[in-house]
């Protein structure tokens, strides 16, 4: 069996966001962004034609993802530090006595527990494994998310497969 690893880091895969990190019930940093990039790396066994699988698929999706995530501000729905409301229009962030108000169409709510590094590779690491079939087909070993807040500043999360 021959292995192979397939290293996805394209142009299109980032995305400019605002966030803010929460350090405590007390504490976090104030709203700013950054310029996210976004790597993922794929080991995989070689079936036929010198090639693993056609992993176009998996550039499409990262790049949905990014383009989801891009030019927004990102907010923790799982945090439990903020409180998340919102009505017809507005998004409300509560945190420490401190109301935050987001136009619905600016900000985005995601199923972390903080808008870091650590969580967004998670994130989207959980999204490219949600599919075991296709993981079985694809003969798929391993997969690594690193997600980039600037040159030198990552945070990856790993997923091996269990035989």
């Amino acid at each position: 069996m021959r292995t192979t690893v397939i290293e996805l880091y394209k142009e299109g895969m980032k995305f400019s966001a605002g966030h803010f990190t929460i350090f405590s019930a007390t504490d976090r940093e104030n709203l700013h962004g950054h310029n996210f990039n976004v790597y993922v790396s794929i080991t995989a066994e070689i079936i036929e034609n010198g090639m693993c699988f056609d992993y176009g698929d998996y550039k499409k999706r990262i790049n949905s993802l990014c383009k989801e995530w891009n030019e927004i501000f990102i907010l923790p729905g799982k945090s439990k530090y903020l409180n998340i409301t919102e009505d017809e229009k507005y998004i409300y962030a509560e945190f420490n006595h401190e109301k935050m108000i987001f136009l619905k169409r600016d900000a985005l709510v995601l199923p972390i527990e903080n808008a870091t590094l650590e969580d967004f590779s998670s994130l989207i690491l959980d999204k490219l494994i949600d599919n075991p079939e296709e993981i079985e087909n694809f003969k798929i070993h391993a997969i690594t998310v690193k997600v980039f807040s600037g040159a030198g500043q990552c945070a990856s999360a790993n997923w091996e497969h269990n035989k």
